[in-house]
């Protein structure tokens, strides 16, 4: 745990630094585009804070290759994650493709057809060494055949990246959701690793999972509200890649077989947990694709009905829009992980998930309804009150734009 809080605060600290310098950079050489109609921010914000996420990403990630050359002891298992090096050579490759292709496109704004293929040929780099689905848990058979499994991989990838990117639309949100998703997912595959294999605590997707943490922590401080710096399509797509490839790498980490029978819907979570901690990009992304192939359109065709467009049009204010979306995550994320720590660690009933579940979603529905609620309210006020101020009627329409 040591090494991957020590890799994570590494993360945080060059991405910090680098978002600092792409920002100064970026106002200097005037590095940013012209707001569009579907944007919420008023002024021009230099968009290739991805570019900082991807250098302190390259570099937690050589941090571990070097620890892992050091032949420490304490951290000899460490190696395990580079005895393939095809597969992490992979992964950086894909990174680097996707982070060029997206400043590319936060810069001269290329055409959803080259950055779909340009997914789609980073999510084959991956699987072609050998980061794959590798089986499905039941009692330990592999349901999927290698051409399958492949196929699977890629369109899991391209599917993550563009759902993460689609809720790129307000300062903080997709880098907090990230790291409430990861940081969710890291406990869970560092939890998980210890049941299945007590000697060895080190693997890929907690490895990929941490770091994904520590950018997204090390980047917020600029991209909070209002936001100096945004991560654009290159750091929204960078996260997707990665937060996809680590799911997808601990199907591999872990022998279904060892999870035993009586813990089938443990071992199932590999599988439904990256599903369940990006439930909002997910849906949204769902969404958008439905509303938009009903219109006639292309499914990447940039509009303004995104979920968190949608809370601001409620009467949330950014902030509360963004907080919002942070809770349903976490609420759904967190008791994914507790159907799983409840029974193993604590021997209690996995039940209580589901009532934290419940529990949790009711609160967060409350909270997003509240401002309907209100303007009911103001509304029937304005009718008893045919003289009503003009402050009132202002009310009704929801915050400035």
């Amino acid at each position: 745990m040591t090494l991957f809080l020590s890799l994570a605060l590494l993360a945080a600290l060059v991405t910090f630094g680098g978002s600092i310098v792409v920002w100064k950079l970026s106002l200097k050489y005037r590095l940013y585009p012209k707001i569009r109609e579907r944007d919420v921010h008023t002024r021009p914000t230099p968009r290739l804070g991805g570019i900082a996420m991807f250098v302190g990403i390259v570099v937690a990630i050589g941090a571990a290759a070097f620890v892992s050359s050091l032949g420490v002891s304490r951290f000899s298992n460490v190696s395990i994650i580079f005895e393939n090096p095809g597969q992490m050579l992979a992964i950086l490759g894909a990174a680097l493709l996707i982070v060029s292709m997206g400043v590319a496109d936060d810069i001269w704004d290329l055409d959803w057809t080259t950055k779909l293929a340009g997914q789609f040929i980073a999510g084959g780099l991956i699987a072609w060494q050998g980061v794959t689905i590798v089986s499905l848990p039941i009692a330990g058979i592999t349901l999927i055949p290698s051409w399958l499994s492949a196929t699977l991989t890629v369109f899991i990838i391209v599917l993550v990246m563009n759902a993460v990117n689609f809720i790129d639309g307000l300062d903080g949100l997709v880098a907090g959701v990230s790291l409430i998703a990861n940081g969710v997912f890291f406990l869970y595959t560092y939890l998980l690793v210890q049941q299945t294999s007590p000697l060895n605590y080190f693997n890929l997707a907690s490895l990929l999972a941490v770091i994904v943490v520590g950018a997204c922590a090390g980047f917020l401080p600029l991209n909070w509200h209002p936001a100096k710096l945004f991560m654009g399509d290159a750091g929204a797509l960078l996260i997707g890649l990665l937060t996809a490839t680590a799911a997808i790498a601990v199907t591999g980490t872990i022998n279904p077989i060892s999870v035993g029978f009586e813990n089938l819907f443990a071992a199932f979570i590999p599988i439904l947990l990256p599903f369940v901690v990006l439930v909002i990009p997910l849906l949204d992304f769902g969404l958008a694709v439905v509303r938009r192939l009903s219109a006639g359109k292309s499914p990447f065709a940039a509009d303004r009905k995104h979920l968190h467009h949608r809370l601001l049009d409620m009467g949330h204010s950014h902030l509360n829009a963004v907080l919002i979306l942070y809770g349903w995550t976490a609420v759904a994320s967190v008791g994914c992980l507790l159907t799983y720590v409840l029974p193993t660690y604590f021997g209690v009933d996995s039940a209580w998930a589901f009532v934290f579940l419940g529990v949790g979603f009711l609160v967060c529905a409350v909270i997003t309804l509240a401002p309907l609620g209100r303007r009911k309210r103001l509304t029937i006020a304005a009718e008893e009150r045919p003289n009503a101020s003009p402050v009132a009627a202002d009310e009704l329409e929801g915050p400035a734009r």
